[in-house]
């Protein structure tokens, strides 16, 4: 028998699916793109790059797209989707909406997904590179 659930606040939501890996901060996202071990993917909509600019070396996609984009056994994949163990780093604006999109490509077998702490914004605060859209 399934255990049953009752409703989850958002804030319950996120600490629950944040548990299923190991989040990274804006220096370890830059390091680790920079080495060639980890797939930038920016799923802010284009208002937002447009206001804030872009993550040179980012992926653009947006998040209603993710996981279709993503999936390498998917038809619609980007040719960056070369398998199971990509290491991809979501990206929001603040580090909110990359979580749940993280944990929906763990679903998808992506165990090595994760997001940035704080998003964007926190990308830009601690100094690293941005251009304008």
């Amino acid at each position: 028998m399934s255990e049953r659930r009752g409703p989850v606040g958002i804030d319950a939501l996120l600490e629950r699916v944040r548990q299923g890996y190991i989040r990274v901060g804006p220096r370890e996202a830059y390091e680790a793109a920079r080495a060639g071990d980890a797939l930038l993917v920016d799923i802010r909509y284009a208002a937002l790059r447009e206001k804030d600019g872009l993550i040179p070396g980012a992926l653009v996609i947006e998040r209603n797209e993710l996981e279709w984009r993503l999936d390498p056994q998917g038809s619609h994949r980007v040719p960056e989707a070369t398998g199971h163990d990509v290491r991809a780093v979501v990206i929001c604006n603040e580090g909110y909406a990359s979580s749940l999109a993280a944990e929906s490509l763990h679903r998808l077998g992506l165990r090595r997904a994760t997001d940035l702490i704080g998003g964007f914004q926190a990308w830009r605060a601690a100094g690293l590179p941005v251009v304008a859209a």
